[in-house]
């Protein structure tokens, strides 16, 4: 990858990050049920010799006298590791601390700590704290143990720009977003809502250049986007969903359409897509489309930041809502039912 045989993914943006952090003085530590290989085998911090079980770390031997690079494969205890890495990040500010679900979901066993500290304990002690959680998500169909990180729950506790809650889609993205957690004066817990088949989807990836330039983006457009003069219709969401509107897109040649993510949920980037919608004047219709059942998932905690955009752009325009329908449980448990769901929002998303 970096010598421009393949495309650059997901694994190759994330350790791209932790080896620039170490290089530059930051000590890193990460842990969680699968942290070594990465739930998906995508991350391979740790490589093991299946003769002789020894096993290499390549993020310990960066440099000559570099900070600490810690990672910890740890019990299924979410509540226990997760609050002793909030207090581990509240004592050390230069470094980068990451706790990992195996699948997000898994961080509801940790919802008191959530709750009472990590999105709280500045307001209540001012203590200050960076801690990264990663949190695999996303509907393909797993069921609903193993689909949602349950991001509503972050957003209902977003006040006071008391947290960040980001949905990374690209590999250049997730590099920026962990580095701009460390690199800026700003301590603030960072929710990333991770993919799961983004990993290695021949649709996300980056160049080496969007690696060594630029920054986090908060607001996404498509990669080759349509003429602003010609989109009559644009389609906001977040996350994996993109790539099958993007399909569906490309797949009907609609050039009047325009799909754009939003990647920071909060603090909500109005200024960013105040800017964006600037470029469209001869917008009719617009959409919020979302995977996650509509009680869940951004639409309820996000929609009135999206409509004050709309209405500083456009008074008359309505935001819609493109998704699968109010559900006490986070997703079916039937493939079928999933891929019927999944094709029925997209469809909403054109042609509501």
């Amino acid at each position: 990858m970096t010598a421009g045989a393949l495309p650059i993914n997901w694994g190759y943006g994330e350790v791209m990050a932790y080896a620039t952090l170490l290089n530059e003085g930051h000590p890193i530590r990460i842990t969680g049920q699968d942290v070594g290989r990465g739930t998906f085998s995508h991350r391979h911090a740790v490589l093991h010799n299946q003769k002789d079980g020894a096993h290499h770390i390549a993020l310990e031997h960066i440099a000559e006298n570099q900070p600490k690079f810690e990672i910890y494969d740890s019990l299924l205890s979410e509540e226990a590791v997760m609050a002793f890495e909030y207090g581990y990040s509240t004592t050390a500010p230069n470094g980068l601390v990451v706790w990992e679900a195996q699948f997000g979901d898994f961080a509801n066993g940790a919802q008191v700590v959530i709750d009472q500290f990590l999105t709280s304990g500045e307001h209540k002690w001012g203590r200050l704290c960076g801690l990264t959680l990663l949190l695999p998500h996303g509907y393909e169909g797993q069921g609903p143990e193993h689909s949602s990180a349950r991001l509503e729950r972050f957003l209902q506790l977003s006040a006071e720009h008391n947290i960040q809650v980001c949905v990374p889609t690209t590999p250049s993205q997730v590099f920026h977003m962990l580095r701009r957690q460390v690199k800026r004066p700003l301590r603030k817990p960072l929710v990333a809502i991770t993919p799961k088949s983004l990993l290695r989807h021949k649709e996300a990836t980056s160049e080496l250049d969007d690696l060594t330039s630029g920054t986090f983006k908060t607001v996404l457009p498509e990669k080759e986007p349509s003429d602003p003069k010609k989109v009559t219709r644009l389609i906001l969401c977040s996350g994996k969903v993109y790539f099958d509107l993007l399909e569906r897109k490309k797949a009907d040649e609609r050039d009047d359409v325009a799909i754009v993510r939003i990647e920071q949920l909060y603090p909500f980037p109005g200024d960013d897509l105040d800017e964006l919608l600037s470029q469209h004047s001869k917008l009719k219709h617009v959409v919020w489309c979302q995977e996650e059942p509509m009680n869940q998932g951004a639409w309820y905690c996000s929609q009135h930041h999206m409509r004050n955009a709309l209405h500083r752009h456009n008074p008359k325009l309505y935001l819609q809502y493109a998704g699968r329908d109010a559900s006490a449980a986070p997703a079916c448990g039937h493939m079928s039912v999933h891929i019927e769901e999944q094709k029925k929002l997209v469809n909403d998303a054109f042609e509501i």
